[in-house]
This record gives structure tokens, sequence and C-alpha cells, in this order.
């Protein structure tokens, strides 16, 4: 008998050792290694804090991904969740997984219809004049979150009368940051009794995470897709992206309400109607983008998946203010001027000029230079989001 193939031998595959420009970082595979290349890429960063990045291929943010497997992921994180009794609360992780955590809220609603349930996520905008929670980010290039305190009283009551935490996020590599989030929650609602953490990847490493229930001070689960440990050796030279983050509490950025900053208890409807007569126009075979901007992520899913309903080949991404380097898992970057205002430097990766026959950029900010700069590049059509079902296109010149 033939001694099997080595690359198919999962001990082998277990320990993964990746030399970026940045420096090296080395793996240890507890669970997943057999999808690990389908859901996960290597990237350096640009930011002198942390010089990687595990770049997920089914997020939608840095890489293209089809709608239906990004959803299947949603449904294989929110399986996770254990049963729980009384309001569960879901908070998304900005910037980079707010759709995945949008997208695992409706997937968990989808199993348990009925059971009262608030979604909300992070951000580095302020939206109205309510109440905000401020936690840290530390090893991010703009470590400043925010989270937004509902301001309608039932969405409020739930926040306040929730019994369970459900904390997400593309990757788990400390946890600190989930610990600081908690913690500030918790400050608002001593009532929380358990934690949930549902990511793609975790990589605190099984002794990390057999101490976080005396972390967080509370029961606390886990459910992710690839789990393990690493270690990042930092090279000689720690590129520095510069400044990502300028928040202003008295500026309107054009950050909407209506998408999850200031909470959601059911799940957004997709764009049926609009899918429907973009469909109409796209010749058989050809390729299509669906670009959200920024923070407003999941609406761009919700309309590529009701495309690729209509047999449309679709893909969905998010432009983002991460400064990455084109290395490894980044082979395209498009740099251009964030449409929400504050003068810092947008990207979007893996996305070269007429590589897509059709791009629509999903917007929830008001038309601006920024928007018509990035879609002039991209020759893609504008689609303002003012409410789930209201939605604008807006001319380009």
């Amino acid at each position: 008998m033939n001694a099997p193939s080595p690359q198919f031998n999962p001990a082998l595959l277990a320990r993964r050792r990746v030399e970026l420009p940045t420096g090296t970082l080395d793996l240890n595979l507890e669970r997943g290694v057999e999808e690990l290349d389908e859901l996960l890429g290597f990237a350096a960063r640009a930011n002198a804090k942390r010089g990687f990045l595990f770049l997920s291929k089914v997020l939608g943010k840095h890489w293209p991904a089809k709608p239906s497997d990004m959803l299947a992921v949603h449904a294989r994180l929110a399986a996770t969740v254990p049963a729980v009794d009384g309001p569960v609360v879901f908070i998304a992780m900005a910037e980079t997984a707010i759709g995945l955590g949008q997208g695992v809220f409706e997937a968990w609603l989808r199993r348990h219809p009925g059971h009262p349930a608030l979604f909300l996520h992070t951000t580095r905008y302020r939206v109205g004049a309510g109440e905000l929670i401020e936690f840290e980010e530390a090893h991010s290039h703009a470590p400043r979150q925010f989270l937004h305190v509902p301001d309608d009283p039932a969405l409020r009551a739930l926040l306040l009368g929730a019994r369970t935490l459900v904390l997400v996020d593309d990757e788990a590599s400390t946890g600190n940051t989930f610990v600081n989030l908690a913690a500030a929650c918790r400050r608002l609602n001593p009532g929380i009794e358990r934690v949930h953490l549902a990511t793609i990847t975790n990589f605190m490493g099984s002794a990390a995470g057999a101490r976080l229930d005396a972390r967080f001070g509370l029961p606390v689960t886990q459910g992710s897709l690839v789990e393990g440990e690493y270690r990042f050796t930092p090279g000689p030279h720690a590129p520095d992206g510069g400044v990502a983050q300028r928040f202003d509490a008295g500026a309107d950025r054009g950050a909407s309400a209506a998408f999850g900053r200031l909470g959601l208890k059911s799940a957004l409807s997709a764009p049926e109607q609009l899918a429907e007569q973009l469909a109409s126009e796209i010749a058989p075979g050809e390729r299509v983008l669906v670009l959200g901007t920024g923070e407003f992520m999941h609406a761009s899913t919700l309309l590529g998946a009701a495309l690729e309903r209509r047999g449309v080949a679709a893909w969905v991404q998010s432009t983002t203010r991460s400064p990455i380097l084109a290395w490894g898992a980044v082979e395209h970057a498009l740099r251009f001027p964030d449409n929400y205002g504050e003068g810092i430097a947008n990207f979007l990766y893996n996305v070269a000029p007429g590589q897509y026959e059709h791009v629509f950029v999903c917007h929830e900010t008001a038309p601006n230079a920024a928007l018509r700069e990035l879609a002039i590049q991209l020759g893609a059509r504008l689609l303002h989001h003012h409410t789930e079902d209201r939605i604008e296109e807006v001319p380009v010149r």
C-alpha cells in the first residue's frame, strides 16, 4: 500500500510557517486544517502595532467572496451558539466583521424564530446624540471603538435585559478586545450571565481559551471554524500606514442609524426588486462585484445573494480603512479618499479595474466626491441606501 501523500496528512499540515515582509508568523492548528486554505489567506499589515493579518476569504471584506459561501459561514457560526434563555444580544465588531455579525444574527433568528434578540455593531462614528460606550481595540490602527445604546425603548430594554452576549469577529487572537467590550456592556447591564465568542478563526490557543471564564468573570463558550495558536516574530522594519482615525464627537459623518448602529431586532430584507432590475441588465457569463463601503457591508451581501439567486455570477467585497501591503493574499491595492469625510485613506484590495463587467457600490453616506472617484476608477454604479427598501441610484458624473 502506498504511503499517504504528505499534502493530505493533517498531522503535517497542522503546523504552518509564513514568512511575511513584516516578520514571521508561526501557526499551530488544532481544528479546521482541511479547509484552512479555503477560508484563510495571510497578509502583511502596514501597522507598526501588528504586522500580520489573518485574511478571511469568506468575509466579503479584503477578498471577493461568493454570497452563498458567506451565508453558509453565517449559518455555521450561528449553530455554535448554545441554547439560552432570555434575550440575546449580538454585537459585531467594526469595521471588518460588521457584515459577518449581522449575517450570524440573521441566521440565528432563522433557527430561533420568535426568540427575543438584538443586533448591534460597534462603530467609529457617532450617530445622533444618544449614549455612547467607548472601549479600546489596542492593536488596531484605529483603536477607539464605540457602541451606541439604542434610543428606541424596546431595543434599549432588550440590551438592558439580556442574559447572553454573543460577540462576533472574523478572528480572535488575544481576546483582549472582547474582554474590553464585555466589561463595558456589563457596566451597563450587570445582569449578563454568559458570553459566546463566534469567529471564523480563533488563534488564542487552548490554554488561553481555558482561562477565558476568569478573564471575563463569566462563563464563556466559543465557536469557530479554524482553531489554533500563533506566534509572530516581528521583522526589523515595521511599516506604518499613517493616521487611520480622526474621531470628532460633533461631526456628522453621514453614518446611518437604520442598519445596526442603534440596534435591530429583526433581519434586513433583501432588495429583491432592485436585484430583479439589475439582473435583467447583466448578460450570461458576465462577472458582477457588489461592493460595500467601510462599515456599510451587510446590504451588499443581501444584494449579491439576491443576484446570485437569479443566476448572476456575483461576488461581494468592501472598501476598508485598513492599510495592508500588496503581498501574499493581497495582489492589488487601490487607494482613494474615504466617503465618511474623515480625511483618511481608504483602500480596496484584490480588485483591479476591468476585472468585473459590472460593479455596484452600496453606500450609506450621501453622494460625494470620494464615492464618485471610486466609481470612476472601477467603472461602477452608485447605489445610495437610505433604508433597507429605499435605494436610489446616483449619477456618477
